[in-house]
């Protein structure tokens, strides 16, 4: 569809009128959201199979680098990041490495619009568990609606106000539970929230 709709433009697009550019734009438009929601999918049910390889990793130079990546689509917002001391942990290295990426991006994402975004990247152990934590001060969500977080196509924000596919959490949920954790989050409409991922700490 995206192909097709470029292609009328390319072709006639100096004849269509102001109408035809704007529904062939709604046309592109919708082409691309469906296929970033494919190839979120796609990655979602990748995690129920990839094989994990467990190995030792090194969180603060894992973060730091998801962080680097994340700079090229919200330039400037490095400041805004603060990193506290991390704990090492265990586990499949590429897929922790996407729980980093959807918490700190979303993170990122719903501090979009507050005049002074602040995003705190903590961890601790307790009871066994290595503990990591994202909390920022932006959209915040009702807690009536946590269960709802990491669930596929669940969003608490409309599109119109932050963009995205409703994947992003449950492929956090699926990793972090494929390396027999648990993840939670608190917040409140407009006060920010807390995403947060338990490992065990003797995780082989």
């Amino acid at each position: 569809m995206e192909g097709f709709s470029s292609a009328v433009l390319a072709d006639y697009g100096s004849t269509l009128p102001p109408d035809g550019h704007r529904r062939l734009a709604r046309i592109q438009a919708g082409a691309n959201k469906m296929g970033l929601l494919i190839d979120d999918l796609l990655a979602f049910s990748r995690m129920s199979r990839q094989e994990l390889h467990m190995q030792p990793i090194n969180t603060t130079a894992l973060v730091h680098e998801v962080i680097d990546t994340l700079a090229l689509s919200y330039p400037g917002r490095e400041s805004s990041i603060f990193v506290g001391d991390l704990v090492d942990c265990r586990g499949d290295l590429s897929l922790l490495r996407q729980v980093w990426m959807n918490l700190i991006s979303n993170a990122l994402k719903y501090t979009s619009k507050t005049p002074e975004p602040r995003v705190y990247i903590r961890s601790h152990e307790t009871d066994g568990e290595l503990v990591f934590s994202v909390r920022d001060n932006g959209a915040g969500f009702d807690m009536a609606y946590a269960h709802k977080l990491f669930g596929v196509f669940h969003r608490l924000h409309s599109e119109s106000e932050f963009e995205g596919t409703g994947v992003g959490l449950a492929i956090v949920k699926r990793v972090v539970e494929r390396h027999k954790g648990r993840v939670g989050a608190e917040g409140a409409e407009n006060q920010g929230a807390v995403f947060f991922f338990m490992l065990r700490k003797d995780r082989e």
